[in-house]
């Protein structure tokens, strides 16, 4: 029988956010251990289960790009063998940024970048993290971009999609967010709804958001953002089922309008609320609003 115990591993690109989101998780109470060297992970984890170290039922281990090479590779195998095992719940979280946020990051806090160095720029560093971490970025369960997130907004991500998420239920994040920000790069699933009526011409309206009721108004009028909405809500009903059989722990659905503040906002209350009436653990998000 699996522990009740969950091992969250955070990882990802220097200057994401990886140690806000490990000082979160150990400011609502969990056992963590940053920079820990993956030769020691399975060391680490055979103490917990042998009760040799004393730590709350949720653990939090931080892993960067230090480590060596090889054994970053192997890392995905390790946390394979350690779901296997079935001690723990094991999850790996990612925490990655674009290249340009990443490079003003360490430029604004003067801050070395760990694979920096006098033959090695920034940028280079930067590139050369993001060449090592690109296999264990596609393996995790949780992605978290950053690119366009405020510290406060991080830890409020951090504690509604690792802290506060029930064992063995998938969460889903409903996004909205405007293209001409960009695409969120965490997302399963993009719908763009660019091509609905659009509040923002109506010159009284513009003011407003998709949760206001003059906006709601507007567009609960326009049949086809009805046949829109239903239509994306029948098609992740059919398909949600399938992602938590093969037991997915996250899936990630963003709506994007021009400037995420009206239609797409609205029509993820819309969908955030079906699923919520089906007793799905659902997160809202509106970045650009």
């Amino acid at each position: 029988m699996a522990d009740e115990r969950r091992l969250i591993i955070i990882s990802g690109l220097s200057g994401a956010g990886k140690t806000i989101a490990l000082n979160t998780l150990e400011d609502i109470g969990l056992y963590c251990v940053d920079n820990l060297p993956i030769s020691l992970l399975s060391n680490l984890v055979s103490q917990i289960i042998d009760g040799k170290i004393i730590a709350t039922p949720d653990i939090a281990v931080g892993i960067d790009a230090r480590n060596p090479i090889d054994e970053i590779k192997k890392l995905p195998d390790i946390i394979n063998g350690l779901k296997e095992d079935g001690n723990l719940n094991v999850e790996l979280v990612f925490v990655e940024a674009i290249d340009d946020i990443l490079t003003r990051r360490f430029s604004e806090t003067r801050r070395k970048h760990p694979l920096s160095s006098k033959k090695v720029s920034l940028i280079e560093a930067i590139k050369k993290e993001r060449e090592v971490m690109q296999d264990l970025c596609e393996y995790a369960d949780i992605r978290i971009d950053t690119s366009h997130t405020f510290l406060h907004e991080l830890r409020d991500i951090v504690r509604k999609r690792i802290a506060s998420r029930p064992q063995s239920a998938m969460s889903i994040q409903f996004s909205s967010f405007g293209y001409k920000h960009g695409i969120p790069k965490d997302a399963d699933y993009v719908f763009d709804v660019r091509c609905l009526p659009n509040p923002y011409w109506e010159k009284e309206l513009r003011q407003f958001s998709g949760k206001d009721q003059a906006v709601i108004d507007f567009l609960a009028e326009q049949q086809q953002v009805k046949d829109m909405i239903e239509q994306i809500r029948d098609f992740l009903e059919c398909w949600i089922p399938y992602f938590e059989a093969e037991n997915r722990s996250y899936l990630s659905v963003a709506i994007g309008c021009t400037g995420g503040r009206h239609r797409s906002v609205y029509i993820i209350e819309k969908l955030s609320e079906y699923f919520r009436k089906l007793e799905k653990q659902v997160i809202t998000i509106h970045r650009d609003c």
